[in-house]
Parts: structure tokens; sequence; C-alpha cells
């Protein structure tokens, strides 16, 4: 059964920095495209950045384009999330997803499994 757990999450000031990972289980996760998405309270979730299957292309929403960077380590089964410059508007939960394709995608619908998430918080 596919699993995908989130860590790496807190409290963290403006300004600073946070790294999040995502363990994939379940499956062979090398094969397969991987996103990184958010929730902020009241709002909808929205996507953050994909990576490919082999993680030579990725993908950045505006918003976090030149302060965060995605990574996968396929041998370890691992998804990352470097976030820098972190802003208050960055916080909110955060969510690893994969999807049964070698290629990122940048819509939720295209993901096929989602991690629970891990709360981010940014103070001003």
């Amino acid at each position: 059964q596919v699993q995908l757990v989130e860590s790496g999450g807190g409290l963290v000031q403006a300004g600073g920095s946070l790294r999040l990972s995502c363990a994939a289980s379940g499956d062979t996760f090398s094969n397969y495209g991987m996103g990184w998405f958010r929730q902020a309270p009241r709002k909808e979730r929205e996507f953050v950045a994909a990576i490919t299957w082999r993680g030579d292309d990725s993908y950045y929403a505006d918003s976090v384009k030149a302060r965060f960077i995605i990574s996968r380590d396929n041998a370890k089964n691992m998804l990352y999330l470097q976030m820098n410059s972190l802003k208050p508007e960055d916080t909110g939960v955060y969510y690893c997803a994969v999807r049964f394709s070698r290629y990122a995608a940048t819509r939720q619908n295209d993901y096929d499994y989602w991690g629970r998430g891990t709360q981010v918080t940014v103070s001003s």
C-alpha cells in the first residue's frame, strides 16, 4: 500500500528556513513524478513545487520561485522541500503527493496519492 509521510514542519520566524521531508513507501517511487502542495487557513490547497521521476526537471509556483527548492533521493525513496526566506504567507499545511507518471504536474487532480501533511507556521 502506498504511503507518504511528511515531516520537518514547525514554527519559524520570517526570513528563516525549513526543510520538509516526505518518506515514500509501498511502491517504486523512483519511477514517478512527485509534488508539494500547501493549504493555508481558510484557503484552498495550492501547488507549490513538482519534480520529475529522475529529478532532472522541476516546477515552482511563482510565489515560491527563487526561495524554495524541491529535490529527491530515489535511493532512499525521499522527497524534500528546502524553504528559504520564509514569509508569513507561507504558513499552512504542506502535503507531498505522487502521480503514477514519470512527469511532474501542477494540478492536484493529476496526483494519485497524498500524505497527511505537516504544519508550517511563519511568524512575522
